[in-house]
């Protein structure tokens, strides 16, 4: 098993639509950051290459590089699954948090809770997602994310095919000496 943990956060700003775990929300304003600034798939996507001791999402996805202006995070996210898979591995499951003054996620939290998993090749039911408010950290203008992620280890079909099971010990006979 590996275990990764992920952290983002982005201001809110007037004028860009709200991406939340890929889910476009209903609010006055986004999240700034260079691509579409979705804190919980940022998040995520870390928590993911940091289970695989990858490079973490500034590193392969650099803001100062263009390609990736108002770029979907759903890339990043696709991209830190396709390394975990290949270091032979799986999501078991993930945990979030986010942290937000407005909107509230309650309304939205299965929506996402579904395209998160869609997004992994996992069931809605392991991914754990809560919403918390800033209350007193003066955080009001700004979202954030928290995620742990969970991997195991896949088995190959094929290495279950060819393993042969394990050699039984001989037992010693012992003969009844008749008269």
């Amino acid at each position: 098993m590996r275990i990764g943990y992920g952290f983002d956060s982005h201001e809110f700003r007037p004028g860009i639509p709200l991406k939340i775990g890929g889910i476009t929300l209903a609010h006055d304003q986004g999240l700034g950051g260079h691509s579409d600034g979705d804190v919980l798939l940022h998040a995520i996507t870390d928590a993911l290459l940091g289970a695989v001791a990858a490079p973490d999402i500034g590193a392969l996805f650099p803001p100062s590089d263009p390609r990736w202006k108002n770029a979907d995070s759903v890339i990043f996210l696709r991209e830190a699954l396709k390394r975990v898979h290949d270091a032979g591995y799986i999501v078991a499951n993930i945990d979030a948090s986010l942290i937000l003054a407005a909107p509230k996620i309650g309304p939205h939290a299965a929506a996402i809770r579904v395209r998160v998993a869609s997004l992994l090749g996992v069931h809605a039911d392991c991914v754990g997602l809560k919403a918390k408010t800033p209350e007193g950290l003066n955080l009001d203008h700004a979202a954030i994310a928290h995620v742990v992620v969970l991997l195991e280890k896949r088995s190959s079909p094929k290495m279950a095919r060819t393993k042969k099971p394990p050699k039984k010990k001989a037992r010693k006979k012992t003969r009844a000496k008749t008269k």
